[in-house]
Formats: C-alpha cells, structure tokens, sequence
C-alpha cells in the first residue's frame, strides 16, 4: 500500500489531495474519486482511500476546501459547506471536477475508467459532478445531500447513479428525497437508491457517535452494507468498461 498528498489547484486556490494505491503492480487501474464530508479529508475519507485501494482501485481523496480553509470545529464546517452546497454550486463542481482531472492525470489511472463516491458533503458534491455532464462513469453519494438545485437544470447525466441512504436521517428529509428521485426520473438516469433501515446521518462515520436519537451516528451493519454494494456498483461499471 502506497499513500502520497498531492499538491493541484483550482482556480488559483491550492489543494491537496490523499492518494492511495497498490504499488506492487505498476498496470493501470480503474481511478476512484472520493469526496470528503463537511470537516475536510480526515481519518474517514483516508481509510476509505486505502480500502478502495485494497480492493484494486486507485483512490483519490479531494481537496474541496483547499489549503487556506480548513475548519477548525463543526460550525465552521457547517458555514464553509452550506456556501458551497446552498450558495455557490458551480464552485463546488468545479472543485469536484478539479480533483477528478488531478485523478485523471496519475499514470496509474486507467483511461476512461473513473467513478466517485462521497460522504455528506461529498455526496452532494460527486451528484453535482454527475450532473454537470461529466464523463466519469458512476458516482455513489452515501449518506449524502440529495436535493436538486437551479444549477442541477443542465447537462444530460452520464454517469450512473446510485445513492446509499439512511432510512431515518433527519437531516435528508423525505422531500428532498423525492425531489432527487424525480429528477432522476425526469433526466433518464440509470439510478439505484438504497435505504438502511434503523440508519440516520453519517452511518459510516465510526467518529459519529453511537446514539442514533442525535441525527448521527455509526451503524456497522449498514456500513458493511453499504460497502458491499459499492463495491458491486464499480465492479459492474468496470467490468463492462474492460
């Protein structure tokens, strides 16, 4: 297992992302994008880089924050995230997309073999890279913001989709729910929505706490779940890119 922090920028903003592969093979490999959750990439996104990369993938955690900011406690994450994911969604998937053309760039990354999968945030934000048309071939949002917005009303989606719910998750409430589900009706979309039942927000994150009556809190049932269906998600994708 090899790990590095690589250096790239977006829009004159410098960031850096966690990369995690295999070396003892130097072929290329499907690439798989990750998209960290409100706080930046932390120990959850890394381990999930380095799972990923177990199972044959290079894994690339992104930076969408960039160096100058990095929150310091949740309600800074909470202000930072809600500007990108309320505010400003062009920002966020240009910063999506800056890490992804980073992934891209490795020459261990397979050509046209790509996917992305985030947390939280992250799921908001590799669901905006699906929206903008971008040719990564799926994406997987778990646990993650799900409502459409104006910026979501343009390109055709190419990439599959498939998102790993909570069933009880109070913080994606059944509207926005909904609102998700239509749209990927509406669009055309090859889509997939999974739900955890007795799961609420942050279900994979063991950093969350165990008292489900808070809105967060780990369920290693639902995490193993969920992993599992991940993981044949990008098998199927890749196989037929193969």
């Amino acid at each position: 297992m090899k790990t590095e922090v690589i250096a790239y920028a977006h829009q004159g903003n410098a960031l850096e992302g966690f990369l995690a592969y295999d070396d003892g093979s130097k072929a290329p490999r499907p690439g798989v994008l990750i998209a960290h959750e409100w706080l930046g990439i932390g120990s959850h996104e890394r381990q999930a880089a380095k799972r990923l990369a177990e199972a044959g993938y290079l894994a690339f955690a992104a930076d969408l924050y960039g160096s100058a900011e990095r929150p310091a406690n949740v309600e800074a994450a909470a202000t930072l995230a809600t500007r990108y994911r309320a505010g400003d969604r062009a920002l966020l998937r240009g910063r999506i997309a800056s890490g992804l053309d980073a992934l891209k760039r490795h020459p261990l990354c397979a050509r046209g073999q790509t996917a992305a999968t985030g947390f939280c945030f992250g799921g908001t934000a590799v669901l905006e890279l699906a929206r903008s048309g971008s040719d990564v071939r799926g994406v997987v949002s778990i646990h993650g913001g799900v409502v459409p917005s104006e910026a979501s009303r343009a390109p055709k989606i190419l990439a599959r989709v498939l998102a790993l719910h909570g069933a009880d998750d109070p913080y994606v409430p059944g509207d926005q729910v909904q609102a998700f589900q239509e749209e990927m009706r509406t669009r055309g979309v090859d889509w997939q929505m999974v739900y955890y039942g007795g799961a609420v927000h942050s279900f994979t994150n063991e950093g969350a706490g165990s008292d489900p009556a808070q809105g967060i809190a780990y369920n290693s049932l639902a995490t193993a779940r969920a992993w599992r269906a991940m993981l044949d998600f990008f098998g199927e994708l890749f196989a037929e890119a193969s």
